[in-house]
């Protein structure tokens, strides 16, 4: 029996921070997926399949061992698509108390409604600051990213100024 689990997130845009927890969670599952949805919450900088093949080619230019699927996901709950592909297990990465409380009672509604755990990464302490919505924050305003996101991401927001 595969050990199939779920990174979801914005990742609007993926960052350092993200890529540290996709790298580790990938060597506890025999199957990660990366999964872009769409949070109602926030409003998008970059459309969801940009998203996608940002973190496709991170990953891949990462060199990131074991299986992972880059996907999005828009229609229906989180844990429907955990069902669909057979995962018993989201991965969360946790940067601070904000984010446990954030994310507990998510954790807890996923477990009852389908039976899906959650397992909180904490990041590497060089990523712990970064957040998706800082780097867009310091793009327009025309700072330097690159320490914060992958090569794609930083010549993008560079090249968009956006």
């Amino acid at each position: 029996m595969s050990r199939i689990a779920v990174v979801p997130g914005s990742f609007d845009p993926v960052t350092l921070g993200h890529l540290d927890v996709i790298e580790r969670a990938a060597g506890l599952f025999d199957e990660l997926h990366v999964l872009v949805v769409h949070n109602p919450g926030k409003t998008a900088l970059l459309p969801i399949a940009q998203r996608v093949s940002l973190i496709q080619e991170s990953v891949a230019t990462a060199g990131f061992a074991g299986n992972i699927v880059v996907t999005s996901w828009s229609v229906g709950l989180l844990v429907d698509y955990c069902t669909d592909v057979g995962a018993s297990v989201l991965v969360k990465g946790i940067r601070s108390q904000i984010d446990v409380a954030y994310e507990t009672p998510m954790a807890i509604v996923n477990r009852n409604l389908a039976g899906v755990e959650t397992i909180f990464l904490l990041p590497d302490p060089a990523h712990a600051h970064v957040s998706s919505s800082l780097v867009r924050q310091v793009a327009s305003l025309g700072g330097d990213v690159s320490p914060y996101v992958p090569p794609a991401v930083a010549k993008l927001l560079e090249n968009n100024r956006v």
